[in-house]
């Protein structure tokens, strides 16, 4: 019954002091600004968070398309042959691969010059792992010829060429012409175009098809630069291949990479970023918690006589400094919730409505890509409740301390 008796005067006196009082109201302008510093803070860690994360998934989308799951990179020029792909497709019937030939070229039609990357492939495997260029075959031309090519289509409207024009090529091998020599060079017929959201990449990247690299660059029939693989489970599946190349005695001059080690310092610089923008805005939590002490340090100081009477009266330090402790924690915690909820409410706001637009062709998408994951939502709230208990604790060990016998003397 005792226990019920102090948990019931804990209650009531907390009750009393967070109403407002007249004779202190500074007090409680305090503890609402520090309530509404813990509502901001909340609410633009979860804003922060999410645009931070949806950010880099919406990259990670997209370098993912265009980089493929698995690059096979040969360091000698008859690592990766035919025979090789034929052994990975038995191998691993759940991969699929894409052979490529690969070099740099510089494009020209008319007085626009742009130097780009030049991949042949075989349109039917390409189109198998890779979801943009599959997307650009289902409006090609269907133009039967080997020399006819896939661009992007911010390279085609920059070189002021379309479908089933044609686009000069210069490659960095010289052909003899006379006495002289220039550099080797060939036109090709644009069979389809590409968007892939990533303008560096439209503006960058050339396919066309196996057979124009050997006729052209006389590349060995099977023997390639590079195997693009698609995988669902691209990371197990990495040092599956790994310890397949080596125990068959194929990992000699082959290099496999996976998409996330191609971008590595891109995304690690992206978790930087996250990782400090939320140490910056957690400040703002700081702050507020400052303001907790400070209004809780107030009202001991101005109700120093109130405490002692109830010392006087058999109220214990546990009592007194259980009712400060949870005075701050009312406040910190109504914070949170009340953060929480506007952090939801914006972010639903945010991507619901238009309210910020991005420019597509400077970040490869116009909407504001907002996605809190439950770890990056748990760790602001347990970081924000952490302050709020540590900012809770002083003040409410300085009011259990108050000696009662020397206020009530001064007094």
């Amino acid at each position: 019954m005792a226990t019920k008796a102090n948990g019931a005067f804990i209650t009531k006196i907390i009750r009393h002091y967070l109403k407002y009082d007249r004779d202190n109201p500074f007090i409680f302008v305090s503890s609402l600004l520090a309530f509404l510093g813990i509502v901001a803070g909340v609410a633009v860690l979860m804003l922060a968070m999410g645009i931070m994360h949806g950010t880099q998934k919406e990259f990670q989308k997209r370098l993912f398309v265009m980089n493929y799951p698995l690059t096979l990179i040969p360091t000698s020029y008859d690592s990766t042959n035919e025979n090789l792909v034929q052994k990975l497709e038995q191998k691993f019937p759940n991969i699929k691969l894409s052979p490529y030939y690969t070099t740099q070229v510089i494009s020209k039609s008319g007085s626009n010059v742009n130097g780009s990357i030049l991949y042949g492939v075989d349109f039917e495997k390409e189109s198998q792992i890779n979801e943009v260029f599959e997307k650009s075959q289902k409006d090609s031309l269907s133009i039967d010829s080997k020399y006819k090519m896939v661009t992007g289509e911010v390279l085609a409207r920059e070189m002021g060429v379309y479908k089933g024009q044609k686009l000069t090529l210069y490659f960095s091998e010289q052909q003899a012409i006379g006495f002289g020599t220039m550099p080797l060079h060939k036109r090709f017929i644009i069979d389809s175009t590409f968007d892939s959201g990533l303008k560096a990449y439209d503006k960058a990247i050339i396919y066309t098809t196996l057979h124009a690299f050997q006729k052209i660059l006389k590349r060995k029939e099977g023997q390639y630069d590079g195997i693009h693989i698609y995988s669902e489970d691209a990371m197990n599946d990495i040092n599956r291949i790994r310890e397949f190349l080596e125990t068959n005695g194929l990992s000699k001059g082959i290099i496999i990479e996976g998409w996330w080690e191609q971008n590595a310092s891109f995304f690690a610089a992206m978790e930087m970023e996250k990782k400090t923008l939320f140490l910056v805005v957690l400040l703002i939590v700081v702050v507020a918690s400052l303001n907790i002490i400070s209004s809780l340090l107030m009202t001991v100081m101005s109700r120093r006589s109130e405490i002692a009477l109830m010392r006087t009266l058999g109220a214990t330090k546990k009592e007194i400094k259980s009712i400060f402790f949870r005075l701050g924690v009312i406040i910190g915690v109504s914070g949170i919730i009340a953060g929480t909820i506007l952090g939801f409410i914006s972010m639903w706001v945010l991507t619901t409505f238009d309210i910020i637009s991005l420019s597509a062709d400077v970040y490869g998408f116009s909407h504001l890509p907002i996605d809190l994951t439950v770890t990056d939502f748990v760790l602001i709230i347990s970081g924000t409740f952490i302050i709020v208990i540590i900012s809770s604790l002083y003040p409410a060990r300085k009011a259990s301390s108050t000696d009662p016998l020397t206020v009530l003397r001064n007094e």
